[in-house]
């Protein structure tokens, strides 16, 4: 079918063409659902092949635009979302060149003559944050998507392309963009009481059963550096309780990175001085931008959320006040996120080896556990949750913080908060092997069965959360 076939084709589908979202409206709703948690609300939203603007309209954006080919189609979706633009465009020679957050392309692969040409294009709607979300029909199901069309159950498209994830993924490559994510969606598309729920929420994300779902998604950004490296900020927070003995050594031990640094204390009411030698320290060092703060919750996600709300530089980073990550390897960290590699830069502590004292063994079984249980969680490899060294960009964390109420206030940490955040606004997480050394001062501040009990609320918050929705 060439171009004008498929035009010709679509153009006369388009009068029937709710008759058909209504005959598959379970699996739709399925769709929207996931899509909804992908795209925060007033969003900017390219959709590519949007038909009738269902699905568009669905994701509730502030800047909505729909392209297709077919005229019909796009004059039937303005008509029934006027709010809405809907444009005549190819993804094969898109015209479009404003900029979006998002952009959808949902079961629109297989139309496609050259898809790496079309994924080429992309590159003049991107920005670098923006992340290409793609939904398509997994192969296994060709022969059922193909006796539907036949016999009348579903709407006949002559799908040309029925492509594994792998390949979509290495045609992202080649043309610069990184996938962030990717899996399988709908494994029961129609509505059967409870079995459906039990097939798409559980089942599907269970190993083996996965694979066999409907639908395959993929989540890319574009290759692309958000500020050139010698113009990135960077603010260095390091929360603090008890620590006197480790306040200077972190201003004499951080090297100074990227355009400009500043270094923020957040004081949790310490019984020591701590508080009284980040003062002494701020005074001391005039040369340096030094700023101390004083909780007035407690906890170190308190601390935390006090610092960053006082950062003003471009890049946020968290440095433990017991130095057990040494501050020499925090360039480290900031390369990774201000050269692109990389838009959430967490500590991994479980790749080199540790001094003798640094983690005991029931912790270090404790993360070597939860490090598999967000692997799965997350669809991104993580070895080490427990980390406190985690680098963003601040505006990322903006987005975390006006999201925050899809989780709720459940972390004392700090840390879960954060990933949690970051796994939904789509951020590629990169790790950085550090050296996890002994305390030089002080006593650890964590308790090991109390705390792994809140992780394992935490992992089965997240299930509901993140993947069983």
């Amino acid at each position: 079918m060439n171009k004008e076939e498929k035009i010709k084709h679509f153009d006369a589908m388009a009068s029937e063409r709710t008759k058909w979202r209504k005959k598959g409206a379970y699996y739709h709703a399925e769709l929207e659902k996931y899509l909804q948690f992908l795209v925060p609300e007033g969003a900017s939203v390219l959709e590519i092949g949007c038909g009738s603007g269902e699905l568009l309209a669905s994701l509730k954006p502030g800047r909505g635009v729909g392209v297709d080919i077919s005229s019909k189609m796009v004059e039937k979706a303005q008509q029934n979302f006027p709010d809405l633009e809907f444009l005549i465009d190819d993804f094969e020679d898109l015209q479009i060149t404003e900029k979006f957050d998002f952009i959808i392309i949902a079961e629109t692969l297989g139309h496609v003559d050259d898809i790496q040409e079309a994924f080429r294009g992309l590159h003049k709607v991107c920005t670098p944050e923006t992340r290409i979300i793609t939904i398509y029909f997994n192969y296994l199901w060709a022969p059922v998507i193909k006796l539907a069309e036949s016999t009348g159950i579903r709407m006949k498209q002559s799908l040309r392309h029925w492509l594994p994830l792998d390949d979509i993924e290495n045609l992202l490559d080649l043309e610069d963009f990184q996938v962030v994510k990717k899996g399988y969606r709908v494994l029961m598309p129609i509505k059967i009481p409870l079995l459906a729920s039990f097939f798409n929420k559980f089942l599907a994300n269970m190993p083996f059963f996965w694979k066999m779902a409907l639908t395959e998604t993929l989540v890319a950004r574009p290759l692309a550096q958000r500020k050139p490296q010698d113009d990135v900020s960077c603010t260095v927070l390091v929360p603090c309780r008890n620590e006197k003995g480790n306040i200077e050594q972190a201003v004499l031990r951080t090297p100074e990175m990227g355009k400009a640094m500043e270094i923020i204390y957040v004081e949790g009411g310490s019984s020591d001085g701590t508080y009284e030698e980040c003062l002494r320290v701020q005074k001391k060092y005039p040369d340096k931008d030094i700023t101390v703060l004083r909780q007035d919750g407690k906890g170190k996600g308190d601390a935390v959320r006090k610092g960053f709300a006082a950062a003003k530089n471009d890049v946020l980073m968290i440095l433990d006040a017991d130095l057990t990550v040494p501050p020499e390897d925090l360039p480290k960290f900031f390369n990774a996120i201000a050269s692109g590699k990389g838009e959430f830069i967490n500590g991994s502590r479980m790749v080199y080896q540790m001094e003798k004292e640094a983690m005991r063994f029931l912790n270090t079984l404790g993360n070597k556990f939860f490090s598999r249980v967000f692997t799965y969680l997350f669809e991104q490899r993580i070895r080490d949750t427990l980390c406190g060294t985690k680098v963003l960009w601040r505006k990322d964390y903006i987005k975390i913080q006006n999201g925050r109420k899809y989780f709720g206030e459940f972390d004392p940490f700090g840390d879960f908060d954060l990933l949690f955040g970051a796994v939904k606004l789509n951020l590629k997480i990169k790790e950085v092997p550090i050296r996890y050394r002994d305390r030089t001062y002080g006593e650890t501040q964590i308790s090991r069965f109390r705390h792994g009990v809140l992780l394992l609320k935490m992992s089965w918050f997240g299930l509901f959360k993140i993947k069983w929705i």
